[in-house]
């Protein structure tokens, strides 16, 4: 069955849920129709292996004992040192040669990491599962790079995004990136299913928490973007504290290739 119509197959289940008032019904339609439209991890990857990247390959424990996987990219005095997460899908090995950007054009530590059910991470995702996976990889990689975990920026890419808003308005940050990031989950799914309306919940509400955050934040999205419209940016922008930049890249939809001006806006953010 084409992944649409199982969606809405979902939509329909928690929606007789609601009128019938069978609250079992309604809440489990709600949490499949979540998952399957919100986590869509993947093992697979063009090499785990990727060629130039120096890396470390680290396994480590989220707070309930789940093992998970990481990339740690370290450089020679780093000009900053970040913990980035991927979007919903595939795994960290998909965004290898950003990594390659960020420790040799960008003088930038990373470390990458898989949610629990992605890659070679083990459990299943869930929202309160991401957070915990985050914070203990930001534990990890303060370990690693030595240095406190305020002092590491966080960046996240779309689902990614949404758990470093959590984590640093809940935890604090040195700085924050957002990339083709949302105001929340159930503004992203009423976008792309409009059918779903009120009926998901509002784990991840990044424009509510974003407020909370006391730092610099560059917020960057493809003007083209069809599965996260750029209006959700600007939303987010508006609702940041300063200092706070906006940068929308033209022609660039959900995902694009690295232009000048975003490399641009980094090194400047990287210099702040």
């Amino acid at each position: 069955m084409p992944r649409r119509y199982a969606i809405y197959g979902l939509v329909v289940t928690a929606i007789i849920g609601d009128v019938t008032g069978c609250a079992t019904i309604k809440d489990s339609g709600v949490s499949v129709l979540e998952d399957r439209i919100v986590y869509q991890p993947s093992d697979d990857a063009e090499s785990w292996n990727p060629q130039g990247l120096v890396k470390e390959d680290l396994t480590f424990e989220s707070a309930d004992g789940v093992k998970l996987h990481a990339w740690y990219c370290p450089v020679a005095n780093p000009r900053a040192v970040v913990l980035y997460a991927h979007g919903n899908d595939g795994n960290l090995a998909t965004r290898a040669p950003f990594y390659r950007l960020l420790t040799e054009r960008l003088g930038v530590s990373v470390l990458a990491f898989d949610y629990r059910g992605y890659g070679k991470s083990e459990g299943e995702p869930s929202n309160e599962g991401l957070l915990a996976d985050a914070r203990a990889a930001r534990r990890l990689l303060s370990q690693k790079a030595g240095v406190p975990e305020d002092q590491i920026i966080l960046y996240g890419q779309a689902l990614g995004g949404g758990v470093m808003v959590d984590l640093a308005a809940n935890d604090g940050a040195h700085g924050l990136i957002l990339e083709s990031t949302f105001t929340s989950l159930s503004a992203v799914a009423n976008h792309k299913y409009p059918l779903t309306g009120g009926l998901l919940s509002d784990k991840l509400d990044s424009a509510a928490l974003i407020g909370g955050y006391e730092g610099p934040t560059l917020i960057v999205h493809g003007e083209n973007d069809r599965v996260i419209p750029v209006k959700q940016a600007k939303q987010l922008y508006a609702a940041a504290n300063e200092p706070k930049w906006l940068l929308t890249i033209p022609d660039a939809g959900h995902n694009w290739k690295p232009t000048f001006q975003y490399v641009s806006a980094l090194d400047e953010f990287f210099n702040r």
